[in-house]
């Protein structure tokens, strides 16, 4: 049987995240925070995670996540950068599986997470590309291997530079379907959005 996975989200505060993701008539702050909440809904629903680690310091993500089950929250603090936050994270759990997986996949099944887990189950390292495949949305470490994470805008090569071994899953999975832009957040529409970021667009106001 598959060990039980700790899964980091690391998650800006809403106010800050998705610059580029702008749709008209829609509150950019809450529809990062609804894409954020889906994605850990995902996690904390999937068989295989025992513990989902939510790192930030957006309060109202916290109360808005009070009803899913097995989450546990870190406050970024200190920390420098989504790695040095992930790695903060990570560290109290290093004698389990540990994932970090990005806070922008408002379409995750948590059947795709499974399976991208499973695979990684037999490697010290793995990552999962993103749709274009430069960048990354899942990166993992074996109990008792060291973390290591350099996430960011062409972060799939420096994963595999790291020794991470590409988890080999569907170029259609919901896992690699991460979302910064309007073009992306409708190509996730297609595979079907979570229920959070469904009401939030469905509060668009009509035009005038």
């Amino acid at each position: 049987m598959t060990a039980a996975w700790t899964v980091i989200v690391p998650v800006k505060d809403p106010t800050r995240g998705k610059s580029r993701l702008s749709v008209a008539g829609i509150d950019r702050a809450r529809l990062a925070r609804a894409i954020a909440l889906d994605t850990i809904a995902a996690a904390a629903a999937c068989p295989l995670v025992e513990t989902v680690v939510i790192v930030g310091d957006d309060g109202g993500l916290v109360l808005a996540a009070l009803d899913l089950p097995g989450l546990r929250f870190v406050p970024e603090g200190d920390a420098r950068g989504l790695d040095d936050a992930v790695a903060m994270a990570a560290g109290p759990y290093e004698r389990m599986p540990r994932a970090a997986l990005l806070g922008d996949l408002p379409a995750l099944r948590s059947a795709d997470l499974a399976e991208a887990l499973e695979r990684a189950a037999s490697v010290d390292r793995a990552v999962v590309a993103d749709t274009e495949g430069t960048g990354s949305t899942l990166v993992t470490a074996a109990a008792g291997v060291a973390w290591r994470s350099s996430f960011g805008e062409g972060s799939f090569a420096r994963h595999v530079a790291l020794g991470c071994v590409a988890v080999d899953i569907d170029a259609g999975s919901t896992l690699r379907r991460d979302v910064d832009t309007v073009d992306q957040l409708d190509a996730a529409t297609l595979l079907g959005l979570g229920p959070r970021t469904s009401a939030e667009l469905g509060r668009q106001e009509a035009p005038a």
